[in-house]
């Protein structure tokens, strides 16, 4: 499983845009992690699914309504991501009204999820392998921080208290 102080594996997350911008076309785009966290500072916040119940309720909220305090830490982005293909996410940031607040990054092979370590096989209840919940902050692709939660917790990958380790 990935550590402080280590480098984030390389895989590529893929994120739907509602209108063409900065090169990318409308629709589900490609990013490579190495290439998108270069020379920049990243709080990524992990879950289980779209449109679950904490998730939904708690957890992306949380990043929007912080969004100002995290940005004045000085993070450049924030990601959620989650084993769901980029139409999913995207439309259950429309749902969320994330706005340009959160980058809404579909992981829908696992790629990421399982270089991370952070894979979590929810097969038996009918959901295949998903993400654990977590959240790290990532500067210039090295995790400087990392909160993961215990199976059907939400405790310590919470916006606040990310902002409290900024």
């Amino acid at each position: 499983m990935i550590a402080v102080g280590q480098k984030l594996p390389n895989a590529t997350l893929y994120e739907f845009f509602d209108e063409e911008r900065d090169g990318c076309s409308l629709g589900p785009n490609s990013f490579e992690v190495e290439k998108l966290t270069a020379g920049k500072k990243i709080v990524v916040f992990a879950l289980p699914g779209a449109f679950t119940p904490t998730c939904s309720a708690k957890h992306v909220p949380g990043f929007v309504e912080h969004f100002d305090a995290i940005k004045a830490k000085g993070v450049d982005e924030i990601w959620c991501v989650s084993v769901n293909d980029p139409f999913v996410m995207g439309a259950w940031g429309r749902d969320l009204k994330v706005g340009k607040k959160v980058r809404m990054l579909g992981d829908g092979s696992a790629e990421f999820t399982k270089k991370l370590g952070m894979e979590f096989d929810l097969t038996a209840r009918g959901l295949g392998v998903r993400s654990q919940r977590y959240a790290m902050i990532v500067d210039n692709g090295v995790v400087k921080h990392l909160a993961l939660e215990a199976p059907g917790k939400f405790e310590v990958s919470d916006a606040a208290n990310t902002l409290k380790h900024l």
